[in-house]
C-alpha cells in the first residue's frame, strides 16, 4: 500500500468530528454514487475488505507550517502519566502536585524531522500553551476577536436555528420552535491533515477526487446547511514509519479501531462507542441506525512482542461487519494506521 498525507483547509464549521471510520464511510458513499470513481463499484471494493482493505484512513489532526519547518499536532497517547513523563528522582508529593498540570498537556507536537525514540522524550503541550505558541507573534488586538475572546486553534460553537416558512419569511403563527446544533469552528489559519493508505489498484488522483467531492458537498452532520466544507491544500506521499522509533515495541494508533486478537500483550486506550446510522435513502428506512460498536479511540497504544511481523503492514486492526439489520453488506473501518513507538517500563 502507498501512504499519503492529505492537507485540508476548512471553509466552514464541522458538526461531525473528522474521525477515520467516518471519513472512510464518506469515501464509500462516493464510490456508491459514482461506480467509475475507483474503477469498481463499492460492492467489489469491499469484497475482500476483511483481509485486503482498499483504503485505510486516519482521523484528522492539526498542522502548523513555520517556513520550511512543519509541525504536526497529534493527540497525546492515552496512557498513564508515568508512561509519558519522567518521574525519576521526583518525590511523590511533587508528582501529585504536578498531575493537574501534566493532565492538561493533551497535545503532542512533532517537527517534520523528529522521530519518536521514546514516548517520554516527546513534546507534550496544553491547549493554552498551543494557542499562545500559535499567536505569540500577533499584537494584542489581533489576539482577540470582535467579541473579546482570545483567539485559539478551534472553538466549540452552538448555532441557533428555527424553522422558517420561505413564502412568508416568518416562523408562522404558533410555530416558533427554536433549536440549536453544535459545531466546531476552526481558526482561519488552521490546517488539518489526514493520512490515507491505498491499495495498488487505487490511484492518488482517484482518492483526491473523492476528497474534493466530500469537501464540496460537506462532511458529516448538517452538510446541507453549509457545515463540513473544506479544500484540499496539498497531497504528499509519506512514510509513517520514518516518524517512529527504530526499536519499537508498540503501535500508536491514528484512528478509532478494533485490534486483532492474540497479537498485543498490553492495551492503553480510551473506549469510544460509535452509534452509527445509515445515510442516503437508508436514512429514511424503518431502521436507519447501525448496531453500536465499541472501539479504541485514536491515540491508543498497543504493546506487542512481535513487532517485526506487525511492521509488515502500515495498519493494524480488523474489518467490522454485521453492523446493520437493513444492509447485511455494510462494514465499518476497524483498521488504523499507526506510528511505531517505544514504550518504557
Amino acid at each position: 500500500m502507498k501512504l499519503y498525507e492529505i492537507t485540508l483547509k476548512p471553509k466552514s464549521g464541522f458538526g461531525t468530528p473528522l474521525k477515520g471510520d467516518t471519513i472512510f464511510g464518506h469515501i464509500c458513499w462516493q464510490a456508491a454514487y459514482d461506480e467509475g470513481l475507483f474503477g469498481k463499484n463499492v460492492e467489489k471494493l469491499l469484497e475482500d475488505y476483511d483481509n485486503n482493505p482498499f483504503i485505510v484512513v486516519s482521523s484528522a489532526f492539526f498542522k502548523i507550517e513555520e517556513g520550511n519547518n512543519v509541525k504536526r499536532i497529534f493527540k497525546r497517547p492515552d496512557m498513564p502519566l508515568s508512561k509519558l513523563f519522567n518521574f525519576i528522582n521526583t518525590e511523590k508529593k511533587e508528582v501529585i502536585s504536578k498531575r493537574k498540570e501534566l493532565k492538561s498537556k493533551k497535545w503532542l507536537i512533532m517537527d517534520s524531522k523528529e522521530k519518536i525514540n521514546s514516548l517520554k522524550e516527546l513534546k507534550y503541550i496544553s491547549e493554552k500553551e498551543l494557542d499562545t505558541k500559535l499567536f505569540s507573534g500577533a499584537n494584542k488586538d489581533v489576539r482577540k476577536n470582535k467579541k473579546g475572546y482570545n483567539i485559539s486553534l478551534f472553538k466549540d460553537f452552538t448555532q441557533p436555528h428555527n424553522t422558517i416558512n420561505r413564502l412568508t419569511n416568518t416562523t408562522g403563527k404558533g410555530r416558533f420552535a427554536p433549536f440549536t446544533s453544535d459545531q466546531v469552528v476552526f481558526n482561519k489559519d488552521v490546517m488539518l491533515f489526514v493520512f490515507a493508505a491505498i491499495r495498488e489498484d487505487i490511484s492518488i488522483s482517484q482518492l483526491k477526487t473523492a476528497f474534493q467531492r466530500i469537501g464540496e458537498t460537506g462532511f458529516g452532520k448538517d452538510a446541507s446547511t453549509g457545515l463540513g466544507k473544506f479544500d484540499i491544500f496539498s497531497i504528499n506521499e509519506v512514510n509513517l514509519f520514518v516518524f517512529g522509533s527504530p526499536n519499537p515495541n508498540a503501535c500508536y494508533t491514528l484512528s478509532p479501531c478494533i485490534p486483532e486478537k492474540g497479537i498485543f500483550s498490553d492495551f492503553y486506550f480510551i473506549p469510544f462507542t460509535r452509534f452509527g446510522r445509515h445515510g442516503d435513502v437508508l436514512a429514511k428506512s424503518k431502521n436507519p441506525f447501525k448496531n453500536p460498536i465499541l472501539m479504541a479511540d485514536e491515540g491508543a497504544v498497543f504493546v506487542s512482542e512481535n513487532m517485526k511481523e506487525i511492521l509488515k503492514k502500515p495498519y493494524i486492526g480488523r474489518a467490522i461487519t454485521g453492523i446493520s439489520k437493513v444492509l447485511e453488506t455494510a462494514v465499518t473501518q476497524g483498521y488504523a494506521l499507526y506510528i511505531p513507538v517505544k514504550v518504557e517500563a
